[in-house]
């Protein structure tokens, strides 16, 4: 404002700059002529101010119109510090495709990439490298679904957004759960509709033959009775083999954080298994080292994986008549649990198959041993959250040997 003030008021001087000369003649007129000279002094002052006063000022020149910068992701520590509040995913790439900055989540799930990398580098789909290549050549926002098979499938959500300054932020939003959910949806009405379809229709023509032809006949009511009890019982068990397979897919991409010693875990297993094994003339030996043996893992899951191992053992290997469990620490860290049956052994075809839901060798043998087809299902999903492997190795005649190495 007092710059605006000091030019108005030049303005005005120059623009009456002939009238204060000519109030400098009168005076020396006046002086010259013997006349008074304040009186003439004093009115043309008076009429000087007023048109000082009242004179137009000059205009100043217009200021220049000020543009905002665009919204960009600020460079160096801001925007570390920015992408690294978020607890998701988030890459900061560069025009040239150039990896600028990652935060700590896209470091756990990814892994660290060396500095100013290639997205090629990180993203090795054809399909998604093209739909960030895509928003990068636009400017606009392109959005993907992404399936990360190592170390477990987690599915994504990618966008690569603009943010400025030939900067471009790709986010990961992990829709695993979804995904999931989704899936254990269908296998879930497939499944449960194809194996209970027979113990139903079993039932069905039972309570038929009940109300009909055997109405008043006792014997047959308590022979049907009892049948009928047993595929309850069935349909019992596929429900909670089916909500614990779901119970599991739901956790499989999480790691269980304690630590389990496994020495007491399959000295649990062996003893709570010891009337089954009795009950099928088998027996059940333990060899395990003197130490402790600690992996990380839930003590719950480990013990469901083990007396699944074992109890199949028994059940079909049973001709053999013994099942060793044998426990090894592995050199350079990690542990080996083997269960070994010497029973009539699996064809090489069935193998790879084994741990597919409802997969039988021996439909019947397996509903006679009231199986469900189910629980190395249940084992592999338990193992693939503990980040362990089942072995499988059989050969028909030489019984079989399943293994779960940590």
């Amino acid at each position: 404002m007092a710059g605006e003030d000091g030019l108005d008021i030049a303005g005005r001087l120059k623009a009456n700059g002939l009238m204060l000369a000519a109030l400098l003649l009168a005076a020396a007129a006046a002086l010259a002529a013997d006349l008074p000279a304040v009186p003439v002094v004093g009115v043309w002052l008076l009429l000087s101010l007023v048109a000082l006063m009242r004179s137009p000022a000059p205009l100043a020149p217009p200021l220049p119109a000020v543009r905002p910068d665009p919204v960009a992701v600020p460079a160096g520590r801001d925007a570390s510090q920015m992408i690294e509040a978020l607890d998701f995913p988030v890459l900061l790439i560069s025009q040239e495709e150039e990896i600028l900055l990652q935060n700590q989540a896209a470091l756990e799930v990814f892994g660290s990439l060396p500095d100013r990398a290639h997205i090629s580098a990180r993203l090795r789909a054809p399909g998604l490298l093209d739909m960030v290549r895509e928003g990068l050549k636009t400017g606009h926002p392109q959005q993907k679904d992404y399936v990360e098979r190592v170390p477990s499938a987690r599915a994504y959500r990618v966008r690569v957004s603009p943010v400025g300054d030939g900067q471009f932020l790709i986010v990961f939003n992990d829709v695993s759960g979804l995904h999931r959910i989704d899936q254990m949806r269908t296998d879930f009405v497939a499944n449960a509709s194809h194996e209970l379809r027979t113990p139903l229709a079993s039932l069905r023509g039972f309570i038929e033959t009940l109300q009909g032809p055997a109405r008043a006949d006792p014997k047959a009511q308590e022979r049907f009775l009892g049948i009928m009890l047993d595929q309850v019982n069935r349909m019992s068990r596929l429900v909670d083999d089916l909500l614990s397979l779901s119970r599991l897919e739901l956790k499989s991409h999480i790691a269980p954080g304690e630590r389990v010693d496994l020495v007491p875990v399959l000295s649990h297993v062996r003893d709570s298994l010891m009337p089954l094994g009795e009950s099928l003339g088998v027996t059940i030996s333990l060899s395990v080292p003197d130490g402790p043996v600690i992996v990380p893992g839930d003590r719950d899951e480990l013990v469901q994986v083990f007396e699944n191992l074992v109890e199949n053992a028994c059940k079909y290997g049973q001709e053999g008549k013994s099942v060793a469990v044998e426990l090894s620490s592995l050199a350079g860290g990690g542990a080996e649990v083997s269960v070994t049956d010497h029973g009539p052994g699996i064809e090489a075809e069935h193998v790879p198959r084994l741990t597919e839901r409802f997969y039988r060798v021996n439909v019947e043998a397996s509903r006679s041993k009231k199986g469900t087809g189910l629980g190395l299902a249940i084992v592999k999903h338990i193992l693939t959250r503990h980040r362990a492997r089942l072995l499988i190795q059989s050969e028909p005649g030489k019984g079989s040997r399943f293994t779960v190495r940590f």
